[in-house]
């Protein structure tokens, strides 16, 4: 029994080992390869397919490396999903606390993910919320701190992000929404789609309501007061030379 014992736990040690190396390769690779896709979308794409609506479904979808999209969005993110981002190194714990300190009074709620574990989630991981998935995207966020520069951190972000039903990136959001291109988007309109990421399926940046024009108006101004996408272009290359 205990040699059987033994056994087991070197194999589980083993198995456990590989999966590190697997998963440490897989985000190293995508440091210099874009994805794809994510398992998000595959997610979504099967939920639609296999679903009981019958509006056609289309997926969009079109890379654009950062230097190709309005500095005005990667500011525009940070501002309204997660303002310590180039400070932090995957976590945000006054946030956690704060989330935390709510749910003990028995406040609704509210979200503490930073944009590292966005991508966490998004890129490698299924929806859901139990505890083998929050591990599995702590370990990730932790690689990709590691592994990435900040830059490419937000980079992927923009890229996989939700704005709509089946629409995914910044550029595909920009067209769809606007009818031009990622690299020419405005402070509002990129305030705009920022203001739909909580919930992007009920929110629609094609039909802004009073509450989406106010939140627009809300991040608008976080951008200014944070500085703008000077401050975010002068602080991302210190904190990418950190690492």
């Amino acid at each position: 029994m205990l040699r059987f014992l033994g056994r087991l736990l070197r194999w589980t040690l083993l198995a456990a080992l590989v999966l590190v190396l697997l998963c440490t390769a897989s985000v190293l690779a995508l440091r210099y390869v874009n994805p794809p896709t994510s398992a998000f979308i595959i997610e979504a794409q099967l939920q639609e397919w296999f679903g009981d609506d019958p509006t056609p479904y289309h997926l969009r979808q079109e890379w654009r490396d950062i230097t190709q999209i309005s500095p005005q969005v990667a500011i525009a993110v940070v501002a309204s999903e997660d303002q310590q981002f180039p400070f932090h190194s995957g976590f945000d714990l006054g946030q956690i606390k704060k989330a935390m300190a709510e749910a003990e009074r028995g406040q609704r709620a509210r979200g503490a993910s930073t944009i590292t574990q966005q991508v966490a989630k998004n890129l490698f991981l299924w929806s859901g919320h139990s505890y083998l998935r929050k591990a599995l995207e702590a370990g990730f966020t932790v690689l990709m701190e590691w592994l990435w520069p900040k830059q490419r951190i937000l980079e992927v972000y923009l890229n996989i992000a939700q704005f709509g039903r089946g629409i995914y990136g910044v550029q595909a959001a920009s067209r769809a929404y606007f009818r031009h291109d990622a690299r020419t988007l405005s402070a509002g309109e990129a305030a705009l789609l920022a203001a739909v990421l909580p919930n992007p399926i009920k929110l629609r940046a094609d039909a802004p309501s009073r509450y989406l024009l106010g939140r627009r108006a809300e991040i608008l101004g976080q951008m200014q007061a944070l500085g703008g996408h000077a401050w975010l272009k002068d602080v991302l290359p210190r904190t990418r030379d950190k690492q």
